[in-house]
C-alpha cells in the first residue's frame, strides 16, 4: 500500500536532507552555544562571588568584601569592615552613586546612626570606633534588571570632615 506524498514534500529534500548536511551543523553549533551560557556563569564570569580588598591608611582600614561583577536580579551582600587604627570620633562613609543607581536596597545593618545625601552620593554615618576596634556594616541589595552597564562604585571613609582614606573601584552588571 502506497502513501500519498503531499506535494509540497520532496523526498530527497525533507526526508533525506540532500543539500542540507551542513545545516545540521549550524544548528548543532547554535545548541552548544546555549549550551556554554550556563557552563561560563558557573565558572563565575559573570561574577557574583565575592573577594576581599583592602585599602589601608595611618588612621584606618577599610576591607570590602563585594563582587564587582553583577546579573540583572541577583541579590548581593557588600561587607564593609573598618579597623581603626586610632580613634575615630565620627566615622562616616560615603558611597558613590552606583551603590544605587540601578539597586535596590533591601537592608543595611546595623543602622547606622544617621543616612543622608552629599551630591547624590549615600551618607553613612558610623559613630565613635574606638582605636584597635573593627565595625562591621552589612549593606543588602537586588540588581534591578534594567541595570546594565559598568559604573563606579566608589568608597570614602572620613572622620567627621577629614577624608581618611578611598576606595576605587567599579561594578560591571550583566543582563
Amino acid at each position: 500500500m502506497a502513501r500519498d506524498i503531499p506535494d509540497s514534500i520532496v523526498l530527497k529534500r525533507h526526508r533525506d536532507l540532500e543539500g542540507l548536511r551542513s545545516a545540521v551543523w549550524v544548528r548543532r553549533g547554535l545548541l552548544t552555544m546555549f549550551l556554554l551560557l550556563p557552563a561560563v556563569a558557573l565558572a563565575n564570569v559573570f561574577g557574583q562571588r565575592p573577594s576581599p580588598v583592602t585599602v589601608t591608611a595611618p588612621a584606618a582600614s577599610l576591607e570590602l568584601y563585594a563582587a564587582d561583577h553583577l546579573r540583572g536580579g541577583l541579590l548581593w551582600e557588600a561587607r564593609f569592615r573598618i579597623t581603626a587604627h586610632r580613634e575615630l570620633k565620627h566615622a562616616t562613609l560615603v558611597l558613590d552613586k552606583g551603590w544605587l543607581e540601578g539597586m535596590t536596597t533591601n537592608t543595611i545593618e546595623p543602622s547606622p546612626l544617621s543616612e543622608g545625601s552629599r551630591d547624590g552620593k549615600l551618607v553613612l554615618v558610623l559613630g565613635h570606633i574606638p582605636a584597635g576596634e573593627t565595625y562591621a556594616l552589612f549593606m543588602q541589595s537586588q540588581v534591578n534588571p534594567t541595570n546594565v552597564g559598568r559604573r563606579p562604585q566608589n568608597v570614602r571613609l572620613y572622620d567627621g570632615d577629614q577624608l581618611l582614606l578611598t576606595f576605587r573601584r567599579k561594578v560591571t552588571v550583566f543582563p
